[in-house]
């Protein structure tokens, strides 16, 4: 069963933190690599960051330094943490497994995501 809950978004200013949390299936989680996403008004779905089963991580360049993704293995989740956040952060954020050797989800299927919003 897929099963990707997001949670922890919300409205805050600029340079303040948030922490999203995701919830997912152990079908989905154990033993793969999982991700963050986010979508804005108007734009496609981008990939934020990245963590293996193994803890490495990636990012994309405009949250580098500023994002951190961990995950809990006992708990099958994935937790973003966001501090510094800018206006341009402002999107609903998903979770989903991501394809080993891509910045690509796996599933086509996506969770309801959480809202972000940066005021400036």
């Amino acid at each position: 069963q897929v099963q990707l809950v997001e949670s922890g978004g919300g409205l805050v200013q600029a340079g303040g933190s948030l922490i999203l949390s995701c919830a997912a299936s152990a079908s989905i989680f154990s033993r793969n690599s999982m991700a963050w996403y986010r979508q804005a008004p108007g734009k496609q779905r981008e990939f934020v960051a990245g963590i293996s089963s193994g803890g490495n991580t990636a990012y994309a360049e405009s949250v580098k330094g500023r994002f951190t993704i961990s995950r809990d293995n006992a708990k099958n989740m994935v937790i973003l943490q966001m501090n510094s956040l800018k206006p341009e952060d402002t999107a609903v954020y998903y979770c989903n497994r991501k394809r080993d050797g891509s910045y690509s989800p796996y599933y086509d299927y996506w969770g309801q995501g959480t809202q972000v919003t940066v005021s400036s």
